[in-house]
């Protein structure tokens, strides 16, 4: 079976963090997202995920999630930039409401996480679930995010991918978070949308064929990954080499401040003016 529904987003696309206030119960700041969607905007990014791992999606209540979607819809739309929702990492029973309201704001894709309590051992229970979730969004281009390191199933991403595109009407493709480029090399194919979701080996695969991604440092330093890109077209490989070592090097040195989201979301509220501060994280402790 081939997807009915098309999605041709090609570029890079940013997962933008959720902003809290300061508060008690860290209470979501949706005034935030006009400056930084107007950011993104002027900087070369022209698609947003919205409730990813960056974005703190699973630590959102349900209300949160969709409000948090709902703001970034509208000013995405008046901006002319792409969305994408994450709706997994929830009850199955939130996960298939969040999937109704975000197709019925009319996102222009899906992106969902695996079962992550009893967790998918095939590709063949991957594609059951994602097949029972597609019936309640199936007019938006839905997505996977593999993302093993974080989710814990760690299943062969081609396998799945063959099989979910003959059972999943509107599949389109994955996010693919992970080093493996060998595997992810092999998710390549025509018509598939693949998203590399690793900044540090954006060089190296844009070089075998990944014509998109969704890096976290596209929220700070955009023209870096714009530059790799550049250069890999243009064929000017040692350039796009060099620009990938500092880009590496910038991801390295925010580390040490920390783990992922907390430490790249400091460096976000470093860099950027108050209005478009996204405040602290909201579980892990703040840098």
């Amino acid at each position: 079976m081939t997807a009915k529904v098309a999605f041709n987003f090609k570029g890079l696309m940013a997962p933008v963090f959720t902003a809290f206030h300061d508060d008690k119960r860290r209470t979501v700041n949706l005034n935030q997202i006009t400056p930084y969607a107007e950011y993104l905007k002027k900087n070369g990014v022209d698609g947003v995920l919205v409730n990813g791992t960056s974005g703190e999606g699973m630590s959102l209540s349900v209300d949160e999630r969709k409000q948090t979607a709902e703001r970034w819809q509208k000013v995405s739309q008046d901006l002319k930039i792409t969305t994408m929702i994450q709706i997994g990492g929830a009850p199955f029973a939130d996960v298939i409401e969040l999937a109704i309201h975000a197709e019925s704001i009319k996102v222009d894709s899906i992106l969902c996480l695996p079962e992550l309590y009893f967790k998918p051992k095939t590709e063949e229970e991957l594609v059951k679930y994602l097949k029972d979730i597609s019936q309640f969004c199936p007019t938006t281009p839905l997505l996977y995010y593999h993302i093993p390191w974080m989710s814990g199933v760690n299943l062969n991403m081609p396998k799945f991918l063959n099989l979910a595109e003959k059972e999943i009407p509107n599949f389109v493709g994955l996010k693919y978070t992970s080093g493996d480029l060998e595997q992810g090399t092999a998710c390549l194919k025509p018509g598939r949308s693949v998203f590399l979701g690793a900044d540090t080996i954006l060089c190296a695969a844009a070089a075998i064929g990944f014509e998109s991604s969704i890096m976290t440092t596209l929220n700070f330093c955009p023209e870096l990954s714009l530059e790799i890109m550049k250069y890999v077209r243009e064929n000017r490989l040692q350039e796009a080499r060099q620009t990938q070592e500092v880009l590496s090097k910038r991801v390295q040195k925010i580390l040490e401040n920390g783990e992922w989201v907390p430490a790249m979301k400091l460096e976000f509220n470093k860099i950027h003016p108050a209005s478009m501060d996204s405040g602290p994280v909201r579980l892990v402790k703040q840098l």
